[in-house]
């Protein structure tokens, strides 16, 4: 994800709300290469110091991505605290996705896959779309729509 990020949105800054847990420091380390910073926090550790910092970085003008279902899901849930930051800094919202033809899929509760080298890998971005004058779950419908929308390319 980094890699569409610095070919698409060349010479915007951007931060990553990542883990506070020791495994989140090695993902910060990777993406630093990228130019890309790091807000360590979630749900369940240090939510609201990572609540603060992305406001604040949106508010400097640098992007915050979230990786909506948090450190413990369930699997494709869309957290309170992405549409809270959207919702209270104005931000748009841009869904990013990616599929391999060739990987590895964790067995954990996310399922995450890591792209096996030389594999082909696609990626899929959404147009941009607000939530403003939207409740919460209103919101996270939304999201989930687009995020169906998007699944469905791949």
């Amino acid at each position: 994800m980094p890699f569409i990020f610095s070919k698409c949105w060349q010479g915007r800054k951007a931060n990553v709300i990542i883990s506070d847990h020791k495994d989140g420091q090695i993902i910060s380390d990777i993406i630093s290469h990228f130019g890309i910073g790091s807000i360590r926090g979630s749900s369940s550790k240090g939510a609201l110091k990572a609540f603060l910092s992305a406001i604040k970085s949106i508010n400097n003008g640098v992007d915050v991505a979230i990786t909506p279902d948090g450190p413990r899901g369930p699997r494709h849930s869309i957290s309170d605290g992405s549409v809270t930051i959207s919702q209270k800094t104005g931000a748009n919202i841009v869904i990013l996705s990616y599929t391999a033809t060739r990987f590895w899929q964790f067995n954990s509760w996310d399922k995450m896959i890591l792209p096996k080298p030389f594999s082909k890998i696609t990626y899929y971005v959404s147009r941009e779309f607000n939530l403003e004058g939207l409740d919460m779950q209103e919101a996270k419908a939304l999201i989930a729509r687009k995020f169906d929308e998007v699944d469905g390319i791949i």
